[in-house]
């Protein structure tokens, strides 16, 4: 049996964590309730602190649409670690919502998702990294952006808010 953390499973990746974003509007990124971890709907946070921009069906293919969805993944772990300090803090993934950006004819919304979910996956493990998920089309998103995620996770066992 694997008893590898979350940590290790990220390092094993190969893949870096961008800069975890920081509000422009009037919300936080996280918010601890009890046991649970909300993440605010975050988007594709490049490691230069630029986004990733286009519409999937227009400016860009699945394929680049679920590297989007993949690096907004990673941006939300970069949050989860900034704010708790590290990967192993959270338990397990609960909910994550996907919202795509693409022409009215696209229709592959779930395989775009996947891009995170995998990630996921792979730093919590199949039984723990799968949650349950929406993936839904949008006619646009904020600063263009092809793919914007919040997730809900359940902390591991923590005697207090480690976000006061």
């Amino acid at each position: 049996m694997d008893e590898s953390t979350p940590e290790q499973n990220f390092a094993k990746t190969g893949l870096t964590l961008p800069p975890a974003p920081t509000p422009i509007g009037v919300y936080k990124p996280c918010l601890i309730d009890g046991k649970y971890l909300y993440v605010s709907g975050h988007g594709p946070v490049q490691n230069d602190k630029g986004l990733i921009r286009g519409r999937i069906g227009k400016d860009m293919d699945l394929e680049q649409g679920k590297l989007a969805a993949r690096q907004v993944g990673l941006t939300i772990l970069s949050t989860i670690k900034t704010k708790l300090g590290s990967l192993n803090k959270v338990k397990r993934v609960i909910k994550v919502l996907g919202m795509v950006n693409c022409t009215s004819d696209f229709e592959a919304h779930p395989k775009v998702i996947n891009g995170c979910s995998e990630l996921f996956a792979q730093v919590w493990g199949p039984d723990n990294g799968i949650g349950v998920r929406s993936a839904v089309g949008f006619g646009s998103l904020p600063d263009n952006i092809p793919v914007e995620i919040e997730c809900l996770f359940e902390l591991a066992n923590t005697p207090r808010d480690p976000l006061k």
